[in-house]
């Protein structure tokens, strides 16, 4: 990766937050059956001059799947009204259990935009690292934005059928050992348990710190190679529905395999279509 690097410190962001070139991205996300309100949760406390990157709507609405990624002109034109500029450099953070950073990591990348950075631990370790926060609700004047989205990092489901048979590409899935294994029942109604065929586990958790942080490059090589990841292989990440998945294609940039793509409907279109075919 070009630029800046993938991820910064809570330290390294107190000293840039007054730069004019630096802006600031809440992505905080929840399921659908959590009671949290990650909008209101915002619009109470963030980080001095953060935005709020609401991923459910800056998304294809017409796809009946959740937070599918949007159109060029969609991410364009929002981006454009939130004051955002191609040469800001992006830092975004999270507030939740799902390192939902990560999913507007990727979404930056897969419109062409590099300077994009996660920060490392989130909105919990800027908190415990004495970081200021406050409510006020920052208007930028709005901007220009030219988005290129890189359809070669996305995979539909029709790619995924054939990548079973010709096994090209390893599909890695994010989601809970149980939910991988079919042992444990999926949150959203109507899926059905287990997972894609031929597909590889590494729940997303194990690539993090306690305090949400992401564990060493050399650490997340060994989590990896333990799970049975060949690195010499392109990879397609897989999850629930698109988000964890983005937490391994960044752990993955981490240490430098960027031969990667997402499948975006992830386990809530492959697992709600009965004609699939599943493993546990």
């Amino acid at each position: 990766m070009s630029g800046p690097s993938s991820l910064v410190s809570t330290e390294w962001l107190l000293k840039h937050i007054n730069d004019p070139s630096i802006s600031v991205l809440d992505a905080t996300w929840y399921l659908p059956n959590q009671k949290n309100n990650a909008r209101v949760e915002y619009k109470n406390s963030h980080i001095p001059g953060a935005q709020y990157f609401d991923i459910d709507e800056i998304a294809d609405l017409n796809n009946p799947l959740s937070h599918m990624l949007p159109s060029n002109e969609k991410m364009s034109h929002i981006l454009g009204l939130m004051g955002i500029s191609n040469q800001d450099h992006i830092i975004v953070y999270d507030n939740s259990n799902f390192s939902s950073a990560a999913r507007v990591w990727f979404m930056f990348r897969n419109f062409g935009h590099e300077r994009v950075s996660i920060l490392n631990g989130g909105f919990k370790k800027w908190c415990s690292d004495n970081g200021p926060v406050n409510d006020i609700i920052p208007h930028l004047q709005s901007t220009s934005y030219a988005v290129k989205k890189d359809c070669d990092q996305i995979r539909d489901i029709n790619q995924i059928k054939e990548n079973i048979i010709s096994n090209k590409e390893l599909i890695v899935d994010a989601r809970a050992r149980g939910r991988f294994l079919g042992l444990t029942p999926e949150p959203r109604l109507g899926s059905r348990s287990g997972h894609i065929p031929g597909s590889i586990n590494v729940p997303f958790s194990e690539l993090l710190n306690k305090d949400g942080t992401y564990k060493e490059p050399s650490i997340i090589k060994k989590i990896f190679k333990k799970n049975n990841v060949s690195l010499d292989k392109p990879i397609i990440t897989s999850c629930g529905s698109g988000i964890t998945a983005c937490v391994l294609l960044f752990a993955l940039n981490l240490i430098g395999h960027n031969d990667l793509a997402l499948y975006d409907g992830s386990w809530s279109e492959w697992g709600s279509l009965t004609d699939m075919p599943i493993e546990k």
